[in-house]
């Protein structure tokens, strides 16, 4: 018998594995492993894959966003793998349910102080193994400031890039390219 190999040689496929040593999180990887092979539910591997993302890959959302995604789903929970953080220019919370990896003492204490719950995935995996009845909400992972600089290179025309520049003003990437009124604009 031979090795059946493809081009590029022998292949060798490798989950991602969470990198944490957070205990907690080990084990809520492990139980999303199981009930992701055990159950047919696509919510469970969306949320096992999530929890072994990077915390780079696993944002924050604010509670503003939280309340609009929410809007119109009365009974229903809210689930973020990542943390719920506090939002001061939303003056009124509704009664929320709301799951995530953790939450900011301030986010925490104005849920509950609206009536809301907040749930840890280990109650949720008791109370909704299958996932019905929630909502599966994400952080902004573009909303990073490195992220201004991906993409076609700056000074190309229709590029958006940011430049990676020291300083900000008159004199810094301002002159030819950049305004009509210094020769033309790309």
């Amino acid at each position: 018998m031979g090795i059946d190999i493809e081009a590029g040689g022998r292949k060798k496929v490798k989950k991602r594995e969470v990198k944490s040593k957070n205990p907690y999180l080990r084990l809520l990887c492990q139980l999303y492993k199981f009930l992701a092979r055990r159950s047919e539910s696509k919510f469970n591997k969306v949320i096992s894959k999530r929890l072994n993302m990077s915390d780079r890959n696993r944002p924050p959302l604010s509670l503003s966003k939280l309340i609009k995604n929410m809007e119109n789903k009365d009974g229903k929970i809210a689930v973020v793998v990542g943390k719920v953080t506090d939002d001061k220019r939303v003056y009124e919370v509704p009664e929320l349910k709301v799951c995530a990896l953790g939450f900011t003492e301030t986010a925490r204490s104005r849920i509950v102080k609206a009536g809301g719950e907040c749930l840890t995935f280990d109650s949720l995996a008791m109370r909704s193994p299958l996932g019905k009845g929630t909502v599966l909400l994400r952080g902004p992972v573009k909303a990073r400031e490195a992220e201004r600089h991906f993409g076609r290179a700056p000074g190309v025309p229709n590029s958006k890039t940011a430049p990676y520049v020291r300083s900000k003003g008159r004199k810094f990437e301002k002159a030819r390219g950049r305004r009509k009124s210094r020769g033309y604009k790309a």
